[in-house]
């Protein structure tokens, strides 16, 4: 007897939207309005709500957010994943594992060649293919530590039209760094407008254009607003005089606000500027990846400048039959191919590859937790070809 296809997909209407609301405002412990206007939110910004109906009834649902990510310079296509969530009533009966093998056939079928998220809990996306894959640390600054005054720089409030200069700026410095978002207008929205409300764009520029920028929005910790802290939706410098330009700005709200707080990767130059350790940073949250197209994946990627080698990988997919088997990366100059057969050097699941392909674990760590086989040979290969800084994203969705 053949298994029912999953009845996936779009609202087919009103009381389905309905339905979302409730197990959304449920499972996130948000209220209906809260929920409403995320979801709203959600189609302004190019992303799309879908739901599994099993039994008569919405079971699960899922927010799908096209948009890239960069690695070793290369814009890889990525589906991010949000809003998952399972109706009180049908937890325990496998619902998510049954909606996210929807959600990521969909994905694979639009031409994503990765899927990311934040995760809730590990088991439900491991089981489907997820691994973690890169970090999100939050940064927090005395401002009084801030122990110089920048002025050379011209410094004002962004415009609607500066907007193209600013995607400009954060594209230039997220093309260079390891795990961080080529946006879509999903995220751009959540920069300017966190949780629903306004942020405030102050840019600062030189001879040659914008040369860096901030969003931020203050949160009140007292009943007359005499104490706030500054929460920094998007800080980017793209040279040493933004930097300190943007820090002196954040110094200037000190006698309102004590610290300034942002996301980031472990390490943040700006913060090197300052004279002494006034900042802590933490880990907020570990995120997941999972390789939809294991050839075209590994293809897309870049890697080190002026590298060649070769890597015979044999790989273990539960979801995908297309990226079961036997495949060779071949890299020359930092540029890659990818061909199948060769001698399956390292064995790995899909799950490993993630974190190999991010470089958020070595090789060696990764065979010292048993999820990954190969000789001493091909690790330092796998090595070398998946060398650079840690995976970071500055972005929660």
């Amino acid at each position: 007897m053949e298994a029912a296809v999953p009845d996936f997909g779009a609202p087919r209407d009103e009381r389905e939207m309905a339905l979302a609301d409730d197990i959304l405002s449920q499972a996130f412990a948000m209220t209906s309005d809260f929920t409403l206007g995320w979801l709203r939110r959600v189609e302004e910004g190019g992303a799309r709500l879908r739901l599994l109906r099993e039994g008569g009834a919405v079971a699960a649902t899922a927010v799908l957010i096209p948009m890239g990510q960069w690695w070793g310079g290369r814009r890889v296509s990525l589906g991010g994943v949000a809003g998952v969530g399972v109706a009180p009533a049908r937890r325990g009966l496998g619902s998510g594992g049954r909606l996210m093998r929807q959600v990521l056939q969909e994905l694979r079928a639009e031409g994503h060649l990765l899927a990311g998220l934040y995760p809730s809990t590990q088991p439900l996306y491991r089981s489907v293919g997820f691994q973690q894959a890169g970090a999100c640390f939050e940064h927090r600054l005395q401002l009084s530590g801030i122990d110089f005054q920048e002025r050379t720089l011209g410094l004002r409030p962004v415009e609607v039209a500066d907007m193209p200069a600013l995607h400009d700026v954060y594209l230039r410095h997220a093309r260079r760094q390891m795990g961080w978002l080529d946006r879509g207008a999903y995220i751009w929205n959540r920069v300017r407008q966190p949780r629903g409300e306004r942020a405030y764009g102050y840019l600062v520029e030189g001879a040659s254009g914008v040369e860096g920028y901030l969003f931020l929005s203050r949160r009140n910790l007292s009943a007359f607003g005499h104490k706030q802290e500054l929460n920094l939706t998007d800080f980017v410098a793209f040279t040493p005089a933004a930097g300190r330009r943007l820090l002196s700005f954040l110094g200037d709200h000190r006698s309102l606000a004590a610290e300034a707080t942002w996301r980031g990767g472990p390490v943040n130059p700006l913060l090197f500027l300052l004279r002494e350790q006034s900042y802590q940073v933490k880990l907020n949250d570990y995120w997941m990846l999972r390789v939809l197209d294991v050839p075209a994946a590994l293809q897309a990627r870049g890697y080190p400048p002026g590298l060649s080698g070769a890597l015979h990988l044999e790989v273990v997919d539960d979801l995908f039959p297309e990226n079961q088997g036997r495949f060779v990366l071949e890299v020359e100059e930092g540029e890659a191919q990818v061909r199948p057969g060769g001698e399956g050097d390292m064995k790995l699941h899909v799950r490993a590859l993630a974190t190999l392909y991010s470089g958020f674990l070595s090789p060696a760590a990764l065979q010292l937790a048993g999820v990954l086989d190969a000789d001493d040979a091909t690790l330092r290969t796998a090595e070398a070809l998946f060398a650079g800084a840690p995976p970071a994203m500055p972005d929660m969705f």
